[in-house]
C-alpha cells in the first residue's frame, strides 16, 4: 500500500492539502498487527495517532471483575485515539479483530501540520462529532427501555447498517461475531446470550452460522427491537 492510498482510506487525511499530504508522508510510517494484539492499552501514554488502515479493531474497558465492555468496532478509515488531542493517556483499550495494518503519526508533528490546514483540522473534528453520535446511539439502546432479545436486535441492527453486505440471504455482518464477542458488545454473560440468539433465529429475524450473521430483512429487524 502506498502512502497516496493510505490517505484516501483515512477518513481524516483525505481532506489535507497537497502540502499538507507531502509533510505528512515525511514522517508517518504503517504498521502491521496479528489478530489478538494490542495497537494501545487503556492509561497507555501514547506519542503517536493510528489510523486503521486494514482490518478491524475493537475498543473495549474492563469492569471491576476483569470483564470486556465493547464500546466501539472499527474498520478501515478511522482515527483509533482522538482523545490524544488533550494530551492524556489513552482512555481505552484497543485490540486487533483481525490481522491489520495502521498507520503512525507522531502526534507533534501531525499537531504542527492541522495548525496550517483547516480543513485537516475540520476532518478530524468531524470524526470525533461521528465518534459521540455512535456512543450516543449505543446509550439509547442500553438503557432498561430495551431488555433481553430487543437489545441484540438493536446491536446486530447497527452492526447490519454498518458493516453489511447485501447477499442472497439477506444483509451479511462482514465480521467475525462470536457468542463471546457479542457478549462483550453488550455487557451480557456469554450463556445469556447464546439463549437470545438462538431465540431470535428461530423468529427468523436473523440467521447465523459459525459465528456469522445474515439479516434476512432490516426492516423486520428493527420493527422488532422498536416495539412497545
Amino acid at each position: 500500500m502506498t502512502m497516496d492510498e493510505a490517505f484516501e482510506i483515512s477518513n481524516i487525511l483525505r481532506c489535507a492539502s497537497p502540502a499538507s499530504r507531502t509533510e505528512i508522508a515525511s514522517f508517518a510510517y504503517m504498521k502491521r498487527y496479528e489478530k489478538g494484539q494490542h495497537v494501545f492499552y487503556d492509561r497507555e501514554d501514547l506519542t503517536c495517532f493510528y489510523i486503521l488502515l486494514e482490518g478491524m479493531v475493537s475498543l473495549y474497558k474492563l469492569n471491576t471483575l476483569g470483564e470486556k465492555k465493547v464500546i466501539f468496532v472499527y474498520g478501515p478509515g478511522n482515527l483509533l485515539n482522538e482523545v490524544l488531542f488533550e494530551d492524556i493517556p489513552a482512555s481505552i483499550n484497543c485490540e486487533v479483530r483481525e490481522d491489520s495494518r495502521v498507520l503512525v503519526l507522531p502526534k507533534d508533528r501531525l499537531w504542527h501540520v492541522m495548525a496550517r490546514d483547516g480543513e485537516l483540522t475540520k476532518a478530524a473534528f468531524n470524526s470525533m462529532a461521528i465518534r459521540i453520535r455512535r456512543l450516543y446511539r449505543q446509550m439509547k439502546n442500553t438503557t432498561n427501555a430495551l431488555k433481553g432479545e430487543k437489545r441484540l436486535a438493536a446491536k446486530l441492527y447497527m452492526l447490519a447498517r454498518d458493516y453489511g453486505k447485501e447477499t442472497e440471504r439477506g444483509i451479511s455482518i462482514e465480521m467475525q461475531l462470536s457468542i463471546t464477542y457479542l457478549s462483550e458488545m453488550l455487557g451480557s454473560k456469554r450463556e445469556t446470550v447464546s439463549r437470545q440468539v438462538k431465540k431470535l433465529c428461530d423468529s427468523g429475524l436473523i440467521l447465523m452460522e459459525k459465528n456469522h450473521f445474515w439479516i434476512p430483512n432490516l426492516e423486520n429487524l428493527s420493527n422488532y427491537f422498536k416495539q412497545p
